[in-house]
């Protein structure tokens, strides 16, 4: 087959072709049916997986045009960078940010039929703080370079995710941080596990060294190849000046995490890992773990664990990486790790996964600089505060033995509070503080000293309350893009627990996790969050993501109350039942 010009697919994708469905630029964007459109992308994703997987390339590059071209993806790709991602908000070198729905609509026009060729933007330079007091660069794109990049991702993972090696878990669709820490645990329970000793390993600065030349070869003959050069070559914007980019990907963009999934590839086979037919690992073999750029292998031996090291490191160099030997090391089970958070070690005959001490100093340093910047606030204003972070950082680390850590926790946040209380009424006694502070403010628990606004009646959550429900690790080389396996991805939506209140669980099982009104699922599987300051950030907006409507139910002339998302409210057809103030503000959002 004869290659295509680079820039071929970039032209064309101002056409409408037959998966583009009708043209409705002079709709609302209200008025998008946003359940056809996720419909028709998750269609086209099911299909290139599939062809992916069968082998036949012709195929997986005819329908990737076809999703490049889809009016439904360019749709789809907008919402998802202007509405549903962390930093839509924040501005690339441009200052542009796409707020009003006119300006999404106009955003989807130019994505799909601008009238000048594709041509990418530098990326604007910004620094976050990492453990340790370091900073960790990210590249932040334009917005419509990001839109451009959702609407790649659409074409490019599901082919991807068809040959993507079974122990990769980071940036992909449907897996997350608890697989790769339930996969280690499957390795290292019993009373005799075969392989005790560990490379904990570390990629030195992994997305700013990914050499281009190896990315470009990986993609091989995609269509929107020379896009990925633009973005690639596109340079970084940093205090005002333009510097070069002669390798590495912005760790920020929507396409960068794929990027560095595809320039990864192969780690598994490298390390020597071999598989059985049923999907498990030959008992002579290594296991190796990798979520992003942070993998763990386990071998038999030390010496083994040295020559797995020097494999990948031989593997590595033509990538343009190599391990961060500050953070690389082979240790044995007893000793114990480090990874994602969790401390992994054996005592004796039993293995233990729970938080790390660097995770539990990090929170306590975080509730002691939130409770001394609020000094001088009310409780409600602390409760509000504290309760996303408390309730997030529980709910990643409920999935193993943290009942320990969450106790000692909660004495130390309960010292906190007082100390606050304390400072905040220095002329008032120790009984005043605690009658004013501190109660049976939540009914379904008798304990008197819980933190609370006797205003509000709001309360102050406890790491403790938070139960610890192990998690179901995903299948061998499963993928909600796999057709075949659209029952088993529905049933771990209905069963995967969610830190909401159970009557919103109940409804929530009871739709099977889809939108009353548009069927889409209500929290995607790619939107799961996967740290504590991802699940911090999801329960302190998912209460206005989504809320509740009252309908009525013609067969039993009853109200029933449904989940929707809050957009969906604004063309909902349904005639929400009136109801009294309090019932409607406590029902209005999902908690």
């Amino acid at each position: 087959m004869t290659p295509e010009p680079e820039d071929k697919l970039d032209a064309a994708t101002t056409l409408v072709g037959g998966a583009s469905g009708p043209e409705d630029a002079r709709c609302g964007w209200h008025q998008i049916d946003w359940g056809q459109a996720e419909r028709e992308v998750r269609r086209l994703r099911a299909r290139i997986f599939t062809a992916a997987k069968a082998g036949d390339l012709p195929r997986v590059r005819r329908l990737q045009k076809l999703m490049l071209r889809s009016r439904s993806n360019a749709l789809v790709s907008v919402r998802r960078v202007t509405e549903r991602n962390s930093g839509r908000l924040t501005a690339g070198v441009d200052g542009e940010v796409v707020l009003t729905p006119q300006a999404k609509m106009q955003l989807v026009a130019r994505i799909q039929h601008g009238a000048e060729p594709f041509k990418a933007w530098p990326v604007r330079r910004v620094y976050i703080p990492k453990p340790g007091g370091k900073q960790r660069p990210l590249g932040i794109p334009v917005i419509i370079d990001r839109a451009h990049q959702a609407r790649v991702v659409n074409a490019l993972e599901p082919e991807w995710e068809a040959r993507f090696e079974p122990k990769s878990y980071g940036f992909r669709p449907g897996r997350g941080c608890h697989d790769a820490i339930q996969a280690i645990y499957q390795v290292i329970k019993g009373k005799r596990p075969k392989r005790r000793w560990v490379l904990d390993a570390d990629l030195a600065g992994a997305f700013d060294r990914i050499a281009h030349d190896h990315i470009q070869s990986m993609l091989g003959t995609f269509p929107a190849r020379g896009m990925v050069a633009q973005w690639l070559k596109a340079g970084v914007v940093e205090q005002g000046r333009l510097r070069r980019t002669e390798d590495g990907v912005p760790q920020g963009g929507v396409v960068s995490p794929v990027l560095l999934n595809i320039a990864l590839h192969g780690m598994e086979m490298a390390a020597g890992v071999r598989y059985l037919s049923s999907g498990s690992i030959r008992v002579d073999s290594p296991a190796l773990i990798r979520y992003a750029d942070d993998l763990v292998a386990l071998c038999h031996t030390r010496q083994d664990a040295f020559e797995v090291k020097a494999r990948l490191a031989a593997w590595l160099a033509p990538r343009g990486l190599a391990f961060n030997e500050d953070k690389t090391r082979v240790v044995s089970l007893d000793e114990g790790f480090d990874f994602l958070g969790f401390n992994v070690r054996r005592y004796g005959t039993t293995p233990l996964i729970r938080p790390s001490q660097a995770a539990v100093r990090r929170i306590r340093q975080r509730l002691r600089t939130e409770l001394r910047s609020l000094r001088g606030h009310n409780a409600g204003a602390m409760i509000r505060r504290l309760n996303p972070i408390i309730r997030g950082w529980a709910a990643y680390y409920r999935t193993q033995a943290s009942s320990q850590t969450f106790k000692k926790l909660d004495q130390y946040l309960w010292a906190l509070t007082y100390r606050w209380a304390l400072l905040s009424h220095r002329n008032k006694s120790r009984p005043w503080v605690f009658a004013r502070y501190f109660g049976k403010f939540n009914r379904s628990r008798q304990d008197r000293w819980v933190f609370g606004d006797r205003h509000s009646g709001a309360y102050l959550h406890r790491f403790a309350w938070t139960a610890i429900v192990r998690h179901q690790m995903v299948r061998h080389r499963a993928s909600p893009d796999d057709p075949e396996l659209a029952d088993y991805w529905a049933w771990r939506r209905r069963t995967a627990p969610l830190p909401i209140n159970t009557t919103s669980l109940r409804r929530l099982h009871a739709q099977h996790g889809r939108c009353h009104i548009c069927k889409g699922l209500l929290h995607a599987d790619t939107d799961r969050p996967q740290l504590p300051h991802h699940w911090e950030r999801w329960l302190a907006t998912n209460p206005a993501a989504i809320t509740t409507i009252a309908t009525w139910d013609a067969s039993t002339d009853e109200a029933k109350h449904r989940l929707i998302h809050a957009d969906c409210l604004t063309r909902s057809s349904d005639t929400p039942l009136p109801a009294p103030t309090a019932t409607r503000t406590r029902s209005s959002r999902m908690r």
